[in-house]
């Protein structure tokens, strides 16, 4: 009997999970960096080497001209830099499952107020309720509240990130290109003290170019085909699963463990999440 050939929608959904997956591996193995640069080097090391491959492949400087929304790429630029400083200085408090499991609540606070149902309010409180959870019965010093207030920084930056990236997202991938040296350029001043680090080995030279490839370049990329194919509502219920990805990536390549609570507390949000997504999808249909 002749196999099934898997058609585009298939390769977008594993695309899809291949990005997912990308972004969490190449969380943890910055994290690893950490001792040598610190979270400020390796955020800005993540952002300078995206930057420059992502200028490299699309060549932002052909499109250039005076009615760029320049204000709103500074300001979508400042954000994103924030964002990626923010999550590594909570990563260096908290278990990454835990930092991206708070760092999701950003998005989804601005799904609840971008939408009109008021039963998505449940998913709100469902939510709270998980990230009561987090703090209880830590072990191995893998929660701090100092940690979880950078992590509620980073997804209060997460969220003004969707908000203005709908206001410069005609400009497709260039704006991704600009919009990332611009971040570059605003993280350069807090990161750039250890980065004489950076040519001392091959090996460490090597493991950040694998981290900028696995949390920025690739899953960019790989996101361009998917949305060409996915529903939204597919990408939301996708975004849910990160902290179980997180948390499974902080097992293997950290030996980060969570207890019970922080466990529950994960899952809780995760399904808070995946429930926003889909109903706010599906009452827009309707």
């Amino acid at each position: 009997m002749r196999a099934s050939v898997p058609n585009k929608q298939e390769f977008a959904l594993a695309a899809a999970c291949l990005s997912l997956a990308s972004v969490q591996i190449g969380a943890a193995i910055a994290k690893t960096l950490f001792p040598i640069f610190g979270a400020e080097g390796v955020a800005l090391i993540r952002l300078s080497f995206s930057a420059l491959l992502l200028w490299i492949i699309f060549k932002p400087w052909r499109s250039f001209h005076p009615q760029m929304e320049w204000k709103n790429l500074i300001i979508y630029g400042l954000i994103l830099s924030l964002m990626n400083l923010l999550i590594y200085k909570a990563f260096s408090h908290l278990s990454i499952g835990i930092a991206i499991s708070i760092e999701v609540l950003g998005p989804l606070t601005v799904a609840i107020i971008m939408s009109k149902q008021k039963q998505d309010l449940i998913w709100g409180a469902l939510s709270f309720m998980g990230l009561m959870l987090l703090p209880l019965g830590s072990s191995n010093q893998n929660f701090s509240y100092i940690g979880m207030f950078y992590a509620l920084a980073a997804a209060f930056c997460w969220g003004m990130y969707i908000i203005y990236g709908t206001k410069v997202a005609k400009g497709g991938s260039n704006t991704v290109a600009i919009g990332m040296l611009v971040a570059t350029l605003f993280a350069l001043p807090f990161g750039i003290s250890d980065l004489n680090q950076l040519f001392h080995s091959y090996w460490i030279l090597l493991l950040c170019v694998l981290v900028s490839l696995l949390s920025s370049t690739i899953p960019f990329l790989l996101d361009i085909f998917a949305m060409k194919k996915l529903e939204p509502k597919v990408f939301g219920i996708l975004l849910s699963a990160s902290p179980a990805v997180s948390a499974l990536a902080g097992w293997l390549i950290l030996n980060e463990h969570l207890n019970l609570y922080q466990i529950t507390g994960i899952t809780i949000i995760m399904l808070s999440c995946a429930g926003c997504s889909y109903f706010s999808y599906k009452n827009n249909k309707t």
